[in-house]
C-alpha cells in the first residue's frame, strides 16, 4: 500500500520547514496544551502577556505533521501585539485561510492550534480569578473539538492496549 503525499501549498511547506516562534518560552505568563500523543498531534502554546492584557510574545512546541506545525506557527504570528479579547476572536477558519488553505483531513490542525490559544487565554483569566464579559462561559467550538479529539485518542489508546493483551 502506498501513501500519497498531501497537497500542501507552498506557505504551509515554508512554515513547516522554517516555523516562526518555535520553542519553549521560559518566562511565559501562561501555557496551554491541546492534542494527544496517541493521535500524533500535540501543541503547547506559550504566551507572554503584559499588564494591559496584550500578548507581547507567543511561541509553541509541536509534535505533529506539517499542517500542525504551520498552523501553530501562524497563530503565534497572528496574536503578537493583540489584546486577549482580539485574540479570542481568532477562529480555525481564519487560521486555515492565513496558511493559504489546508486539505480537509487536516482542518483539525487549525482547530487544535486555536483550541490551545483559547485554553491559554482561559487559563490566564482563571489564574486571575476574573472573567471579562467577552470571555464566553462555555468552551468555544475549538476548545470542544480539542477535548473531543483528546477523548477519542484516549479511547483508541485503551482499545489498542486491550488488543495487544489478547
Amino acid at each position: 500500500m502506498s501513501r500519497v503525499p498531501l497537497p500542501y501549498n507552498p506557505k504551509i511547506l515554508e512554515l513547516f520547514r522554517n516555523p516562526k516562534n518555535l520553542g519553549r518560552m521560559e518566562d511565559a505568563t501562561v501555557t496551554a496544551v491541546a492534542g494527544n500523543p496517541a493521535c500524533g498531534d500535540m501543541i503547547t502554546f506559550y504566551l507572554k502577556i503584559n499588564d494591559q492584557d496584550v500578548i507581547e510574545r507567543a511561541s509553541f512546541e509541536s509534535y505533529g505533521c506539517a499542517a500542525n506545525i504551520a498552523t501553530s506557527s501562524i497563530v503565534t504570528e497572528m496574536v503578537k501585539g493583540m489584546k486577549l479579547e482580539e485574540a479570542w476572536k481568532i477562529t480555525w477558519k481564519s487560521v486555515v485561510e492565513a496558511v493559504g488553505g489546508l486539505p480537509s483531513v487536516k482542518f483539525h490542525c487549525g482547530i487544535l492550534a486555536v483550541g490551545a490559544l483559547k485554553r491559554a487565554i482561559r487559563t490566564y483569566y482563571k489564574r486571575k480569578d476574573f472573567s471579562p464579559d467577552w470571555l464566553q462561559k462555555e468552551p468555544s467550538f475549538e476548545e470542544k473539538q480539542a477535548l473531543e479529539e483528546e477523548e477519542l485518542a484516549k479511547i483508541l489508546s485503551k482499545r489498542m492496549k486491550m488488543e495487544e493483551e489478547k
